[in-house]
């Protein structure tokens, strides 16, 4: 089976990202804004409990912090991606760090670099066209991040919650 880690920002956070995602992200409907943690990956069920007890330990050793996004930007020219850029990269990175050190041992496709994607699949003149709108634009968004995600996907394509994990207040 499929499965990822994410962090699903606040209410908030998820609405102004869902304006933008309507309209240019085609995953809109299989699953809400998210920061991943972990790229998906495969998985074989009875390596779940050893993937879950990694996760609580994780999450027990992780305290809670604040999510600023503050600009858009792009992955251009690597691929045609938009997103919400996190201006505090470094709880994301080391939450990332903690949760890859044994999980999955198969490298990345891409460097792990904590965002909120809004568009995909973009063509390269609605790219440039949509980030030279939403660069004019002021984003000053704060999530308080006190959880993660492991999440699997579906038959159908839709991305659902397996377990929550709880960090440290």
């Amino acid at each position: 089976m499929k499965y990822s880690i994410v962090v699903f920002p606040s209410s908030k956070v998820q609405e102004v990202a869902n304006s933008y995602r309507k309209r240019y992200d085609p995953a809109y409907s299989l699953i809400p804004p998210y920061i991943r943690l972990k790229e998906a990956f495969e998985l074989d069920e009875s390596q779940l409990p050893h993937l879950v007890s990694h996760l609580e330990l994780v999450a027990n050793s992780t305290e809670a912090f604040t999510a600023n996004f503050h600009r858009v930007s792009s992955f251009h020219p690597t691929n045609n991606v938009i997103y919400l850029a996190v201006q505090n990269k470094e709880p994301f990175e080391q939450l990332h760090a903690k949760i890859v050190e044994k999980v999955v041992q198969e490298k990345e496709t891409y460097a792990f670099v904590p965002h909120l994607t809004i568009g995909r699949d973009l063509s390269n003149d609605e790219l440039r066209d949509i980030t030279g709108q939403l660069s004019m634009v002021k984003f000053d968004l704060t999530s308080d991040v006190d959880r993660f995600h492991l999440i699997y996907e579906l038959e159908d394509g839709i991305w659902s919650v397996y377990q929550t994990f709880l960090l440290k207040k």
